[in-house]
Parts: C-alpha cells; structure tokens; sequence
C-alpha cells in the first residue's frame, strides 16, 4: 500500500493500493489544527486499510501555508523513516488536477486555484495528464491577488478547490514513482514565509 499526507489545505490521509484504488480515507477539512487531527486521522486511516504492507509514503508538497505544510510533510517523513520506506514529494496542486482529470476528462487548459488567504490565491495551469497518466503542468504555481487572478488566467478555465483528495495524492506519487519521477524536491512551495523571524544580534550598549 501507498500511504499519502497533506495538510496544505485540510488534513487529508489516504492509503492506496498497487492498482491506484483507495484502501482508506480520512480527512479535517479545518484550515487550522492540523497538529491536532493529524495522529487521529492516520490510525483510522490505518485501521480501515488493513494489514498489507506500506511500501511508500507520498508527502503534499504545497502551496500551503508555512506551518500547516510543515505538520504533515513532518508527519509524512516520520512515518518513512520509523518503517525504513522512501518518501515522495509531490506538489498538492497535482492531486487536484488528477481528481479533476479522473472526473471530468477536460480537453482544454484548466487552473487549480486554491486560497491563500490575505486575499491571496495560488494558481497552477494544467492540460491534461502526460504518457506517465501524471497531470500535465503547463503554468508553474503563483501567488496573486484574488481580485487580479482572472486577468492572470486570461480566459483559461479555473477550478477553486477547498479541500485535497489525498487518494489522488498518493495515485500521482504511484505513478511518480514507477516512471522514476520526480516531482517535487525536499523543499515545501510555502505561501509565503511565517510572519516571525528569529531575532538578530543584541546591540552593543555603550
């Protein structure tokens, strides 16, 4: 089984099998309190999944928030390292399009937007999915005002989701990793930077 994590909208757990097919679901669609769902969340997911082997752990890259996306990449790789199995990263933004792809087979460019909150919202462009069965990422993800994203996506169809469908998530990781891809690196595509930096040096009093 593939286990997969995302916390850069909700928290989102979901176990699949070899064929793609979800296992176990179990989601918090709350934009906050990730910290608090998230062990609940992987032992229902767990105990509904049953007893086979997990062999692959797909963390959700992002675009999300700096702390939210930090819980569940942490949770992700924690749970990687205590069975010894490989973590892949995957841009959450995939998953969204994959259950867009899966539902509705668009045969036209189409945006994944998701809200960043300060009136803010991230935009990644997709066009169908490649030979891999990988959603086709035309546009890389950017952060825009809400007011300014139509202009931006002169005319291309736009799909707001507010929750992620971490089944998919872990579909994109599969197929990832039997084309031996690479989506995503180590680094989260945060949002934006946390508001608290750590301070400088004191001043030298004369």
């Amino acid at each position: 089984m593939i286990l997969s994590v995302d916390t850069s909208l909700g928290t989102a757990v979901a176990l699949i099998d070899t064929d793609g097919h979800a296992r176990a679901t179990a989601e918090s669609p709350d934009p906050l309190g990730h910290a608090e769902v998230i062990g609940t969340l992987l032992d229902q997911a767990l105990a509904d999944a049953g007893d086979d082997e997990i062999t692959h752990v797909v963390a959700g890259m992002g675009p999300g928030p700096f702390t939210g996306l930090r819980i569940g990449i942490a949770a992700a790789r924690a749970f990687a390292l205590g069975r010894g199995i490989p973590v892949i990263p995957v841009p959450s933004h995939f998953a969204a399009a994959l259950a867009v792809i899966e539902a509705d087979a668009p045969n036209t460019p189409f945006a994944i937007v998701t809200d960043a909150r300060r009136r803010e919202v991230a935009i990644s462009v997709f066009d169908g999915a490649d030979a891999d069965g990988i959603p086709n990422l035309t546009e890389p993800t950017v952060l825009v005002p809400r007011v300014d994203s139509e202009e931006r996506l002169r005319g291309i169809h736009s799909i707001e989701v507010a929750t992620l469908d971490a089944a998919a998530l872990a579909r994109v990781g599969l197929r990832a990793a039997l084309a031996g891809r690479v989506l995503a690196d180590a680094e989260p595509l945060y949002l934006r930077q946390p508001d608290v930096t750590v301070p400088g040096a004191p001043k030298r009093v004369s």
